[in-house]
Order: structure tokens, then sequence, then C-alpha cells
């Protein structure tokens, strides 16, 4: 009788550990949602106009980056039209861009948008993705000789010399005051070519969060899966305002070209803010037939600096430059009245380093799970085996138990 209950003690001990194992960790998962009824732009650009974007002979077009169940930015960046503060007032019109954002590039507060997330074509905007790989991989007195292909692209072009010589300091206020498809061209063979400056473009763009965001050509001009959102493009802007490089080369309005194999001339800055609009710090502007216009710029005006970025608008009734001041001026008056943000316009943070991480002193999941395994080598799932032998074990004993008694009975 004692031995039955000692049995049966044993067993309940060995069940009642089972049962305050720690659960085992579900598998991570990927949530996406289709795109929103109401926002036909959420996951793909509109229809091309043209041929640009045709893959070649026997490639398929690449699929859109998956739309995320959380916009980045917050909640409000999933609204497809005016996204404006409680009580602020309309935006000035007209305005014919399909998406554009203001931002407080000191806070990164969303002062107001439009379309945030929607989905269309850069243009020349993805230039600066270009100039942020070229200004982290370059030096600026390295000294670059473009090929025949490279002097010779569609343009808007400068005018490079093939097999002349450019400083790459030269070549990068080229890329960002004309817009030059030639210079974009010489700077992508300069950082391992065409292919290898898109990768790079596209890994840095991952890397700061712009999910919405795939370059397939380093100028700008149309290619296979082109696409970015306002959203996107202003976290690619304000990091590169933040490089002096870049804000330097945007805000020259105007320099001494290099003439090659002839005399020197004189490159404009495109940007038609300077001089209009007080405080201007300078930016970007893009065309093409399937974009259309795309505009990215930036004021500063009593220690405040406000950037606003257009996609696919146009030129009528007014020039895109001039809708931009009107939101820019906007933007300035929404951050003096305190009206409250909509949004967040963040880069993604750099993936932790866990090497020499102190479980408890910052530690990550990673890091506290290795400390967890060093402390104890059998595991979660270790200790769960081994109960389980031990259960069926214990088992075996009580059923050759009854069956000695039932022998003995007989």
């Amino acid at each position: 009788m004692r031995s039955t209950l000692t049995l049966r003690l044993l067993l309940v001990t060995l069940l009642t550990g089972l049962l305050g194992l720690p659960a085992l960790p579900a598998p991570a998962q990927t949530v996406t949602e289709p795109p929103t009824a109401g926002c036909p732009n959420r996951e793909l650009p509109p229809p091309p106009v043209d041929t640009s974007e045709e893959p070649p002979p026997g490639e398929a077009s690449p699929a859109p980056p998956p739309v995320p169940a959380t916009p980045a930015g917050g909640e409000r960046m999933a609204e497809c039209g005016l996204v404006l503060p409680e009580g602020a007032p309309a935006p000035p019109r007209p305005q014919t861009a399909h998406a554009w954002l203001l931002q407080d590039l000191g806070t990164g507060q969303v002062l107001a948008a439009k379309n945030p997330h929607g989905r269309y074509r850069p243009a020349s905007l993805i230039k600066t993705l270009l100039a942020l790989v070229v200004i982290e991989e370059l030096e600026p007195t390295d000294i670059v000789v473009p090929t025949e292909e490279d002097a010779n692209q569609e343009c808007t072009c400068v005018g490079i010399v093939a097999g002349a010589k450019y400083t790459v300091d030269d070549l990068l206020h080229a890329l960002l005051m004309r817009s030059g498809n030639d210079v974009a061209h010489a700077l992508a063979t300069a950082v391992g070519g065409v292919p290898t400056a898109v990768r790079k473009m596209n890994e840095l763009a991952a890397s700061l969060g712009a999910g919405d965001t795939r370059a397939a050509t380093p100028s700008g001009l149309d290619g296979p899966g082109m696409m970015t959102s306002a959203y996107d493009m202003s976290v690619i802007f304000a990091y590169a305002m933040r490089q002096p490089e870049y804000a330097a080369a945007v805000g020259t309005r105007h320099m001494t070209f290099p003439g090659g194999d002839g005399p020197d001339y004189p490159v404009y800055n495109d940007n038609k803010l300077f001089g209009t609009l007080p405080g201007f710090l300078g930016g970007k502007t893009g065309f093409t037939d399937d974009a259309r216009h795309t505009y990215a710029g930036a004021a500063e005006r009593d220690g405040k600096r406000v950037a606003v970025v257009l996609l696919r608008a146009e030129q009528r009734p007014i020039r895109v430059s001039e809708q931009a001041q009107a939101l820019l001026e906007y933007g300035f008056s929404l951050a003096s009245a305190g009206t409250g943000a909509v949004g967040t316009v963040t880069t993604a943070p750099p993936p932790p380093d866990t090497s020499g991480v102190v479980p408890g002193e910052g530690g990550t999941a990673t890091s506290t799970a290795t400390a967890q395994a060093e402390e104890d080598p059998f595991g979660t799932t270790g200790w769960i085996v081994t109960l389980l032998v031990s259960l069926i074990v214990l088992v075996g004993f009580v059923i050759a138990h009854r069956r000695g008694a039932l022998v003995q009975r007989e």
C-alpha cells in the first residue's frame, strides 16, 4: 500500500513539473496585409505610359515590396487622403501632387501629409540614394575617369567627357545641382558598376527603413520595379541633409565645372526656389514621363528647419516649385502654431551589437537566450524530454507493480 502511494506521489510531482515548465517560444511571423480598398497605389505606382519599365527578355518584373500591417511613422501614415492635425487649416491650393509630406527636420515630426505611403516613382530624387553611397565609399578628392558609356547617357546631362579626369566632389555637385544622368552613370561605375550601385542604393534604403522604395537605375530613369513613397523619400532626404557633403551640394547655386578637353563652364542649380523663398536650404527635382514631376526641398526660419517632398505633381496651373514653396510656408505656420504631429519620420535603428553584452545590462533576446543555455545545458526542451522519459518509466513500474499484486492474490 505504501509503495503504491509513493508511486502516485512521484507521478503527481512529475506532472506538476511538466505543467510548470515555460512554454516554448512561438515562431516569428511576417505580417502583411493586402492594399487598402481606398488606396489604389498602396502596393504599386500607377501604370506606366511607355515601355521603360519592361524587364529584359526572359526576366520577370520584380514583385513589389510587401505592405506592412503597421505603417512606418505611425498609424495615421496609413491614411490615403489629407493627413492633418486636429484643428489645422486646409493646405494651400492648388496642389497637384498625388502624395506629399511636410516634416520638421529637427524633430522628425510629420506636420502634415497626403497619401504618405502611396507608392509612386521617384524620378531623379533617387539620385539622393546614389549620392549617399558615393559619400560613404569615395573621398571628395578621388579622381573619376568617365567611360564612353557614361558620357553617352540619355540626358538631362552635364556634359562630361570620356577619358577626362573629374574629382568626386565636382561630380557630386553636378549630380545634385544639374541632375546629370551622365554623371550618375559615371559615379555608379566608380562604386562598382551600375548593378552594384543599384544594389547598394537599395541596401541603404532598407537600412534606413524605407520599405516602399526600390531603385532600378542610379539616375532615376524609370526601370522595372522602380518606386518610392512620400514618407520614404522624406526619410532618405532627412538623412541626406544631415550629411555635410550632400547639404553643401544641394545648397550650391552655381559652380564652374571642368571642361574636360575644352574650357571650364558654369553649371547652375535647377532648383527654382533659390532667391524666392527666404531661408531656402536646397533640394532635388525630378521628372520622367512615368513619374511626372517630383520634388524635395528644405528651408530654415527662426532656427526651425522644415522639409517637403512631392510625388507625381504637374506644372499646371502653377509650377511645382511654387507648390512646394506654398507647402513649406504652410509647414512653418503649423510648426509655429504648435498644432501637433500626425506621425514621425524616423530611420531604422542599426542592428544591435551583441558581442560582450552582459544579460540584464541591455542584453538582447539572443544574448539572454545564450546565457540561459550556458547556465542550463539541458535547456527547456532537454528537461521536457527527461521528464517524459521518467514518466514513461514510472508508468511502467506502476503497471508492473499492479500485475505483481494480482499474481500474489491469485
